[in-house]
C-alpha cells in the first residue's frame, strides 16, 4: 500500500512540474514573438514615410511592452518548477 501511495504522490509530482515547464516554454515562445514582431515594426518604421513611421513605432513599443510582459510570466513560472 505504501508503494502505491508513493507512486502515486512521485506522479502528481512530476505532473505539476511538467506543467510548470510548460507554461514556461509558453510564456517564452510569446515572448520570443512579440519581440520579434517589434523587430519587424521598427524596421518598417525606419524605411516608411512620415504617418506609417509613427503608427509603425507606436506597434513596436506595443509588442515590447508584450514581450516584457510574457518574459516576465515565463521568468516567474519557471520560478515555480519543482527542483
Amino acid at each position: 500500500m505504501k508503494k502505491i501511495l508513493l507512486g502515486v504522490a512521485a506522479l502528481a509530482l512530476c505532473n505539476i512540474s511538467l506543467a510548470q515547464v510548460g507554461t514556461t516554454v509558453k510564456e517564452g515562445a510569446k515572448a520570443t514573438g512579440e519581440k520579434a514582431e517589434q523587430y519587424g515594426d521598427q524596421a518598417k518604421a525606419a524605411v516608411s514615410s512620415q504617418p506609417d513611421k509613427s503608427v509603425d513605432k507606436a506597434k513596436a513599443q506595443v509588442h515590447k511592452a508584450k514581450a516584457k510582459h510574457h518574459a516576465k510570466n515565463a521568468k516567474e513560472a519557471a520560478k515555480d518548477v519543482p527542483k
